[in-house]
């Protein structure tokens, strides 16, 4: 009967998404369709020329707009709902992200936990190991010739880097990549039944693996994120709360960085002579084309918060209960803000922060570690195959909240440095 629920929950969901998308051009319902998740930004611009906040037709809100996206999320008096990114009815959404999902008390007190994972001593100290990997993938891949970007390169990065946080032994990494891959793309949501089997199967392997991992640290606990946690249950920590907390470091330490990596690459290819000047002074611009990136074609598309009680914004009143959906990726390029908003320019000196990792209490926890990751691989992927091209066309991932390549084929025109960084 549960299965039935979900079923005709789903489908009835999809058929309204076409018939608003599809029939009545509604341009957040067509974000769900394939023009939007191709081409978000066309889609952006019109809702921003409705207003700085648009009603949907289920009687909630979307915006464009930066100053309004910056204050919904900052504002208490809205609440994350994590699980309703996609909408309301959304089904399928039971997995327990922790405290991207709660509010202060229980937010701040399980954010505490994960936040020294994430702590500038802690990320430089990860720098060398990021250097590391770098080298070594990028050996194989120039071994090849011609490599996917994506699951030779951007993928098996912060996977090893978020291994090596966690504590989790060698050889369940691979088991540990698939699986936590699977469970990031539930951020989007479910968009069929066999997707929701996939899901609920990679859930229940990885918490095998977690709780492998967790009888291993209790026995012999390490210098890594989930012995800490473990050290910390029973006090500041519930034992309920403890892989749910470990599920969203893992999605906070892989999601965001993959599609940035891939995201920077496709941007710069796209334009040769940006690429060519990090090329020219990969120390100086790398972390530049990675922020201009994060502003320009953001990891994450938007987010969404539920109104606690009833709140005037934008001139008109959200009623408690209502949801808004604060459009990241549109507000990064809110030409009110910034200055021909829709040019990728790594010289660009930012009139404000972009909204990428979201802001307020909720601001992305692993948001350090991404930047650095990223920063780190463009640096001696500039340095080491300047004459990168395409190989093949790119294939975006079908998803809308969640921005990025699923398979990005490139190849180097000129012999990769023969100096290697693992020698």
């Amino acid at each position: 009967m549960q299965a039935l629920s979900f079923a005709v929950a789903l489908y009835r969901r999809r058929l309204a998404i076409n018939y608003w998308g599809r029939v009545r051009r509604d341009p957040l319902s067509r974000l769900h369709l394939a023009e939007g998740r191709a081409n978000p930004y066309a889609v952006y611009d019109e809702i921003r020329a409705y207003g700085p906040l648009m009603p949907t037709p289920l009687g909630n809100w979307v915006t464009a707009n930066h100053a309004v996206c910056d204050a919904v999320l900052r504002d208490r008096r809205f609440c994350p709902r994590a699980a309703q990114m996609n909408g309301p009815g959304a089904p399928g959404d039971k997995f327990d992200m922790s405290f991207l999902d709660k509010d202060p008390p229980e937010h701040t007190r399980l954010r505490r936990l994960a936040q020294p994972a994430f702590s500038p001593k802690q990320i430089a100290g990860y720098r060398p190991r990021v250097e590391r990997v770098v080298g070594e993938l990028l050996d194989t891949a120039a071994a090849k010739g011609t490599f996917d970007l994506v699951s030779d390169f951007a993928a098996p990065l912060p996977i090893a880097v978020i291994s090596d946080l966690m504590g989790i032994p060698d050889a369940d990494v691979d088991e540990f990549t698939e699986h936590g891959a699977l469970i990031g793309s539930a951020l989007d949501g479910v968009r069929s039944l066999r997707h929701a089997a996939r899901l609920l199967a990679a859930s229940d392997a990885l918490d095998k693996v977690f709780v492998r991992l967790f009888e291993l640290r209790r026995r012999e606990p390490a210098d890594d994120a989930v012995s800490r946690i473990l050290a910390a249950e029973g006090d500041q920590i519930q034992p309920h709360e403890v892989l749910p907390l470990c599920r969203l470091l893992l999605v906070a330490g892989f999601e965001t960085t993959v599609n940035l990596i891939g995201n920077t690459v496709n941007a710069l290819l796209d334009h040769p002579e940006q690429w060519d000047a990090v090329c020219a002074d990969p120390a100086g611009l790398a972390d530049a084309a990675v922020e201009e990136t994060l502003r320009w074609d953001s990891p994450v598309q938007r987010t969404s918060r539920c109104a606690v009680e009833d709140i005037e914004l934008a001139g008109v009143t959200v009623r408690k209960g209502e949801l808004v959906v604060p459009l990241l990726g549109a507000a990064n390029r809110d030409p009110s803000v910034y200055a021909d908003a829709d040019r990728f320019d790594l010289h660009r000196v930012p009139e404000a922060d972009h909204l990428s990792f979201s802001s307020g209490i909720h601001y992305c926890v692993g948001a350090p570690l991404a930047r650095m990751e990223a920063g780190v691989a463009l640096r001696l992927l500039a340095e080491r195959m300047p004459g990168l091209r395409r190989a093949g066309a790119l294939r975006r991932r079908d998803a809308g909240i969640i921005r990025g390549p699923l398979a990005f084929p490139v190849s180097t025109a000129v012999p990769a440095t023969q100096h290697s960084l693992t020698a």
